[in-house]
C-alpha cells in the first residue's frame, strides 16, 4: 500500500457581487466572462447555481478532482482567487468542503448499478 488516498474531490459555492449590473443581460455578460476564464485556466466544472433572477448577484459552484487533498485545496484557492480578481465583481461569500472517497472502487457503495 502506498500513499494513494483515492478520490478527493473539492467543491465550493461562491456569491458574487455585481453592483454594475443593471440588468439580467449584463448580469450574463459579467458571469460569462468569469465562467469561460475559469474554465479556460483551470479546466474546471463551474457553472452558476443560483441568484439567476438577480441582477446584482449570482451563486457560482465549482469542483475539482484529484488524488491529493492538498492540491485539490490549493487548486479551489487558486481559482477562487482568479474569480475574485475578475472586473465588474467581487466575492461576498465562499463555502468550500473536500471529500475523502476509497482508494478502491470497492470501497464506493453507488447509489445504483451502472452498467
Amino acid at each position: 500500500m502506498g500513499t494513494d488516498m483515492g478520490m478527493v474531490v473539492a467543491v465550493c459555492r461562491i456569491a458574487l457581487a455585481i453592483p454594475g449590473a443593471n440588468s439580467l443581460k449584463a448580469k450574463r455578460m459579467v458571469l460569462r466572462s468569469v465562467l469561460d476564464s475559469a474554465r479556460a485556466r483551470f479546466n474546471v466544472a463551474i457553472a452558476e447555481v443560483g441568484d439567476q433572477d438577480t441582477w446584482q448577484r449570482a451563486s457560482i459552484g465549482f469542483a475539482v478532482v484529484s488524488n491529493d487533498r492538498g492540491h485539490a485545496n490549493s487548486m479551489a484557492d487558486n481559482i477562487t482567487r482568479a474569480i475574485d480578481g475578475a472586473r465588474d465583481c467581487f466575492i461576498s461569500d465562499r463555502a468550500l468542503e473536500i471529500m475523502s472517497l476509497g482508494s478502491e472502487l470497492g470501497d464506493l457503495v453507488p447509489e445504483r448499478a451502472v452498467k
